[in-house]
């Protein structure tokens, strides 16, 4: 495969001009009770056992809920997964998205750091008083389900993660001019892959270091995975040949602009 290069001249505040994909989704949050306890209820059981693993007459008893109600509500279990999916995602989406915009306009007029867009994008997530809610360490064990799961991943993490994902792939466009694209997809990946082994706080690696480190420090564990991260990326920066492509205009109105350019080093 012959490696293909991007760079492209994009200036930090053409993302401020877009509005936040966080107020796109115009969707009404849930709020009868009894359905909050079902999405409560569903969580929690599908995070433990997975989709296969769980009835809609479980999650009613858990949920303290006529066994009806599950289905009169969300009419199929596998609608009930969705919308516990969906539900915390715009809430996640929100704060990265905060961050992300807060380090390009910190960095402004220059490019913001691999660390500072490495951190946008880790910080929200695993920091903050809401790891203190049960329901949330639920929701990360969901994620790292889904995220592992053929079908469910591959649909879901798209639909609800990856719009805000190509703002973070631009972001680092900026940062790293003329690294190749394989190394920029490679590189989120395993950015990704960290996050959803964090996320599922397994315990294996208290095991492995007899208990020097914890899975369930997320603080800790966000603190690592940045500079790890951040080195990964600009190790892989630095050993790019040249930049071969032809710069863009030397601003681009929309990200839309960039997206036939995008498309074709990857083809």
């Amino acid at each position: 495969m012959t490696s293909v290069l991007f760079q492209v001249n994009v200036d930090p505040a053409d993302f401020a001009e877009e509005p936040p994909l966080s107020v796109r989704d115009t969707s009404p949050p849930i709020t009868n009770l009894r359905a909050v306890a079902i999405l409560d209820a569903a969580e929690a059981e599908f995070s433990a056992h997975g989709f296969d693993g769980v009835t809609l007459r479980t999650i009613a008893q858990r949920a303290g809920v006529d066994v009806a109600l599950p289905h009169y509500y969300f009419t199929s279990k596998d609608k009930l997964f969705v919308k516990v999916f969906e539900r915390r995602a715009k809430e996640l989406n929100a704060w990265r998205e905060a961050a992300l915009n807060d380090a390009l306009e910190a960095a402004h007029p220059r490019a913001p750091t691999v660390e500072a867009i490495v951190r946008a994008y880790l910080e929200p997530l695993l920091k903050g008083a809401h790891l203190a809610d049960p329901g949330w360490k639920n929701y990360y064990a969901l994620i790292a389900y889904v995220n592992n799961t053929p079908g469910w991943g591959g649909r879901l993490m798209a639909t609800h993660f990856d719009p805000l994902i190509r703002k973070f792939l631009d972001a680092l466009r900026l940062a790293m001019p003329g690294m190749q694209e394989q190394d920029l997809f490679w590189g989120y990946h395993c950015l990704s892959g960290a996050l959803t082994l964090a996320f599922a706080q397994t315990g294996r690696i208290d095991e492995l270091s007899s208990g020097l480190v914890l899975s369930r420090d997320l603080d800790e564990a966000c603190e690592h995975m940045a500079r790890f991260m951040t080195g990964g990326f600009e190790t892989s920066r630095r050993g790019a040949p040249a930049a071969r492509a032809k710069p863009a205009s030397a601003k681009l109105a929309t990200r839309k602009a960039a997206k036939p350019a995008r498309q074709k080093s990857t083809a």
